[in-house]
């Protein structure tokens, strides 16, 4: 299933946009959303794989919404005024639905994600290990396939179809096409732990937890996911020394 959000500031659009979406079988409707900002909030706790937005909405229109994060989901957008559809390729969009559109023409655009999707993922090679023993992942990052010390990793964040991995004593991430899923398959379970739908930490490097965040350094707090609080808090009870 390909995991969506519908995002339009008018009430009527978005009713119509989320009745299209679960009309497809293999979309699946996270939220519909009254603007971009909402959808920021969605996105920091869900994983999606696509969004159906309006460019015209108040305080974030949708092309700047799109614009601003770091690695976007696949994106449709749907406007009145065809002048953005130039805009809209510019960022990559997978298609451009013109209002008024009908269920035909949302389907043309749902293949058109699902066909992009089903390409990304298999472009997505999977990590390969060496011994156990050696503790070491290859991966793919653009071009390039590069070692990974799983010892140096502090954490992993989810960003749909990508990956950032941060580095003990690296300022910058490594960015790589792949799953959270799979990644969690490779690592070593007595040493990574998944606290959040967007997070996987090292939990070696944990210097801190205060109430429902993670602390890893001065700079960085993780927040704790309600369907990982359980399995982690037992982690810390296994880990307690005291009263």
């Amino acid at each position: 299933m390909i995991k969506c959000l519908a995002i339009d500031d008018e009430p009527l659009a978005l009713r119509q946009l989320a009745a299209y979406i679960n009309k497809i079988p293999f979309l699946q409707l996270v939220q519909a959303c009254e603007s971009a900002l909402e959808a920021r909030k969605v996105m920091e706790e869900e994983m999606v794989d696509a969004i159906f937005v309006d460019i015209n909405m108040p305080d974030l229109n949708g092309m700047e919404f799109v614009k601003s994060l770091a690695a976007p989901p696949l994106v449709v957008f749907t406007t009145a005024y065809s002048e953005y559809a130039i805009d809209g390729f510019k960022v990559d969009a997978v298609d451009y639905l013109l209002k008024p559109f009908g269920l035909d023409d949302f389907r043309r655009a749902a293949n058109k994600v699902k066909a992009r999707h089903e390409l990304i993922n298999a472009a997505a090679t999977p990590t390969a290990t060496l011994e156990e023993s050696d503790n070491t992942l290859f991966l793919k990052t653009e071009h390039r396939v590069v070692r990974v010390d799983i010892d140096k990793i502090r954490y992993i964040e989810g960003m749909s179809e990508y990956l950032r991995i941060h580095f003990e004593g690296e300022s910058r991430p490594l960015t790589v096409l792949l799953s959270m899923k799979k990644i969690e398959e490779r690592l070593p379970n007595n040493s990574f732990m998944r606290i959040h739908r967007s997070y996987i930490i090292n939990l070696k490097k944990i210097q801190e937890v205060n109430k429902n965040r993670v602390i890893m350094d001065a700079d960085t707090y993780l927040p704790i996911g309600d369907l990982y609080r359980e399995a982690f808090n037992n982690y810390l009870t296994s880990k307690f020394l005291g009263k």
